[in-house]
């Protein structure tokens, strides 16, 4: 649960982690600083291990056959189609046009073509996803992310995507179109995609969280490192962090 995506999004998709663990898998856990709110996030870490080792990690080797078999991609696709508007709208408010009219065809061809966004044929024609959520908008807009934050279920963040996240979930432009039925349908469609998710990356995120010395600094560190490469954000911008700053030298 800790590394699982938000449901609007996949800003810190499992993909990630394996890249990221080829990075950090010998570097020293970190002690930073700059996460003044570590014994809470570590106690809700905790939480959060204890609800994947005996909830979403049992349900992701149960189901694992079935949802990395084209049945799970074709929910993994239809989840992440109805994330596509709101990805415009953030496209919208960070003056990226062209990125909004590129996501506006793409919800509009998965959705029709794409049989409800079941299938992915805006790929093939190279209206590729270009995934961004209103945490971005704030960076755009010259938010700092303030501190680490990890989030019960949901898994690590900063104080600006935390809010990114909540203004997301009230802004989706589809919650006045679709039916109570339908939003039941998509929370299903999504929770199954975490699950499919869990399952795709099951031996490294088992390595992240089970195999780790450290698992809630190893996380914050993966994050971290992935969050700020997706803002493009390098080593000498006044916002960023050195997670390694204040490592132990052991």
């Amino acid at each position: 649960m800790t590394v699982v995506a938000s449901a609007k999004s996949s800003r810190f998709p499992l993909a990630a982690l394996s890249a990221a663990v080829l990075l950090t898998a010998c570097a020293p856990a970190p002690r930073s600083a700059e996460d003044p709110l570590e014994p809470v996030n570590r106690a809700v870490h905790g939480f959060n291990l204890a609800a994947d080792r005996f909830v979403l990690r049992p349900a992701a080797v149960v189901s694992g056959p079935v949802m990395q078999s084209p049945v799970g991609t074709a929910v993994s696709n239809f989840s992440d189609n109805l994330g596509t508007p709101q990805a415009a709208v953030n496209h919208l408010l960070q003056a990226r046009f062209a990125d909004a009219t590129h996501s506006a065809w793409r919800f509009a061809v998965n959705s029709t073509i794409g049989l409800a966004g079941l299938f992915d044929p805006a790929t093939v024609m190279g209206l590729e996803e270009r995934d961004t959520d209103f945490g971005e908008t704030l960076h755009s807009w010259g938010m700092g992310e303030g501190p680490f934050v990890m989030l019960p279920l949901k898994g690590p963040s900063n104080a600006r995507d935390a809010l990114g996240e909540v203004v997301d979930v009230f802004t989706d432009p589809l919650d006045n179109v679709l039916s109570d039925g339908q939003q039941e349908v998509a929370t299903g469609a999504w929770v199954l995609s975490k699950v499919g998710d869990r399952a795709r990356y099951l031996e490294t995120v088992d390595s992240i969280l089970y195999g780790s010395a450290d698992s809630y600094a190893q996380t914050r560190l993966m994050y971290q490192q992935n969050r700020r490469f997706e803002l493009g954000q390098e080593a000498g911008d006044d916002a960023f962090i050195d997670p390694y700053e204040d490592a132990d030298s052991n």
